[in-house]
């Protein structure tokens, strides 16, 4: 082999890499030209003028491609050039306990190449949610909490778009059985799903709190459930990043749709993103005669759970007194 082919053949096939872990993630935006994919690639590996030798030859410079990569510790500079160029791999997007579309928006941006403003603006496109039946207030209903696969320039829309088909996907046809079965819209389950939640972190515990609300809905009675005074008080004073852990007597007054105090409905929309499991506690919901729970101070994180106003006084007595 002549000293040129040596070359060639080093500069090609040589390990070319100066990162300590088994991986490297590489991110080259949509907007990149091959200027700015070299600089993204460069940190990662040890000789930058072989890499670049080797992407003009392998005509990588004028035909960058956009994506998630995924290096590996030893790679030659002919292994990252194919790599970068059709190995494009799929990220995972999670989340939940997102309060609104613009809270959601943005823990998605932090996974995504699309910013959280462009996202925004597709979630809330009005002929979107008309098509599809939703309002802005139960917009979020569509986004269930779960891990989605998708690569990381996707665009909003496809996005969107996927989560769309995710939310068809779960209301099959038993969930929307088991919806009209107690007369309520998968909007209005997710909607009290995301209460249910939010009153207790126990999967075991939620059918049994879901069938509380139940109860009270069905016979009119106002749900008078906290999380929904705090998110209303937190609406009111357009302020969703405080944190409140106690509903003052006040906050019981404030004139919001989404005060269950006040008013003896489901509120106009859910808040938060619930699990998949508290929505399945709601069409599943456990069917009794309690109307009222409380804290069991003896059970950490669990309620204990009563028929009438005075049972409960009763054990928040006890609780005061204890």
């Amino acid at each position: 082999m002549s000293l040129f082919a040596y070359k060639v053949y080093s500069t090609f096939f040589s390990a070319n890499t100066n990162f300590e872990a088994q991986t490297y993630e590489v991110f080259i935006p949509s907007t990149a030209d091959y200027n700015a994919a070299f600089m993204l690639v460069a940190d990662a590996v040890e000789d930058r003028d072989a890499f670049h030798e080797t992407a003009v030859r392998k005509g990588y410079n004028s035909n960058v491609k956009p994506g998630h990569y995924i290096l590996k510790k030893g790679m030659s500079n002919n292994d990252i050039i194919n790599t970068i160029r059709s190995q494009n791999q799929p990220v995972k997007v999670r989340f939940n306990n997102q309060e609104r579309l613009e809270n959601l928006a943005g823990r998605i941006a932090q996974q995504v190449e699309p910013d959280s403003l462009t996202l925004l603006k597709v979630m809330k496109d009005s002929a979107f949610l008309k098509e599809h039946g939703f309002t802005e207030e139960t917009a979020l209903t569509m986004y269930l909490s779960n891990s989605y696969d998708c690569y990381w320039n996707t665009s909003a829309v496809k996005l969107r778009d996927k989560m769309l088909n995710a939310y068809k996907n779960f209301w099959n046809e038993d969930r929307l059985a088991k919806a009209k079965k107690i007369d309520l819209t998968p909007q209005e389950v997710y909607t009290l799903a995301s209460i249910v939640q939010k009153e207790t972190a126990k999967v075991d515990e939620r059918p049994r709190v879901a069938g509380v609300y139940m109860n009270r809905l069905n016979r009119g009675i106002k749900l008078d459930a906290d999380p929904t005074v705090i998110y209303a008080k937190k609406l009111k004073e357009k302020d969703f990043s405080q944190i409140i852990k106690r509903v003052l007597y006040v906050d019981l007054t404030i004139d919001s749709p989404y005060n269950t105090y006040k008013y003896a409905s489901l509120p106009p929309g859910p808040i938060i993103t619930p699990d998949l499991n508290a929505i399945d506690a709601v069409l599943n919901y456990e069917r009794h005669g309690y109307y009222y729970f409380v804290a069991n101070v003896e059970n950490f994180g669990y309620h204990k759970f009563a028929k009438t106003l005075s049972n409960i006084m009763q054990m928040q007595l006890l609780i005061v007194d204890g």
